[in-house]
């Protein structure tokens, strides 16, 4: 697989004002986590787009109260919603998240939370997330509505991902003649 590009990424439909902030840490982060192919690539790619405008967003625009008092999450303690709301690139959500993240990758995310907005957190939770639920797997079958449901839970905005795919696919074959 060649280096991705800033302009592969406008291509596939990053917002040009952040991508730079996140082509290098792909192109060293992605071989890590197995995604090397142009399948795999596409469909990370077109989920995480989705998950963060374009790159734009790396912080859930709710304010996370929704999440309150949510057990499955690890939300125990009262503002845990809040302060556990969805971060990175792929939305990591709730206290026992953040809890295994910041263990994995040795940082102090769960008293910070704010350090998964940084790209290089932004874009590590996400392949971590990805790489945990074997998602790799799922791309090789090609399966968007699969691959959506456990970036999302449901099939929230399944159109837009569809469409993301769509144009990874096609700006990403140049990588991998």
């Amino acid at each position: 697989m060649k280096p991705l590009t800033a302009s592969i990424l406008i291509r596939c439909g990053a917002n040009p004002e952040y991508v730079d902030r996140y082509v290098t840490l792909f192109n060293e982060l992605l071989p890590l986590y197995g995604i090397n192919t142009w399948l795999r690539l596409s469909h990370f790619l077109a989920q995480l787009l989705h998950e963060s405008g374009g790159f734009r967003y790396t912080q859930e625009i709710a304010s996370g109260k929704a999440y309150e008092g949510r057990k499955d999450l690890g939300n125990t303690q009262p503002g845990d919603g809040v302060k556990f709301k969805g971060r990175g690139l792929i939305q990591l959500t709730g206290r026992d998240n953040y809890t295994a993240f910041g263990r994995k990758f040795k940082i102090d995310c769960v008293n910070h939370p704010e350090l998964i907005e940084e790209p290089k957190w932004a874009l590590a939770s996400a392949l971590d997330y990805w790489n945990t639920r074997k998602l790799n797997a799922i791309a090789d079958q090609d399966d968007v509505n699969a691959v959506t449901r456990k970036v999302n839970g449901g099939t929230n905005g399944l159109l837009h991902r569809r469409e993301l795919l769509v144009k990874c696919k096609t700006a990403l074959t140049s990588l991998f003649d």
